[in-house]
């Protein structure tokens, strides 16, 4: 799995658990490539009324999901800090 962290470090996006390695860095080039594109972003409500958005490949495969958001508008700024971040994060290998 990988964590997207904005630059203060806080984590902006987290993906779904890999079997190999060689998957979670593919996942990382498409969060790269879909990150600046706001069709992909499936913004959501959770069950006790908090928003999060979901970052989706172009055939719909989910890449990463974000933590849980107070507001739309707190939301809407988790995105761009994703848009804004992921396409020159650096990649730190913790394994």
């Amino acid at each position: 799995m990988f964590n997207l962290k904005a630059g203060n470090g806080e984590v902006i996006l987290t993906s779904e658990t890999y079997v190999a390695k060689a998957a979670a860095k593919d996942s990382i080039a498409s969060v790269r490539a879909n990150a600046l594109i706001d069709a992909r972003y499936d913004r959501r409500v959770a069950a006790n009324g908090q928003r999060y958005f979901v970052l989706k490949a172009l055939n719909g495969q989910v890449l990463g999901t974000s933590e849980t958001y107070s507001s739309a508008q707190a939301m809407e700024d988790g995105i761009a800090a994703v848009e804004r971040d992921a396409p020159n994060a650096p990649l730190e290998d913790l394994t």
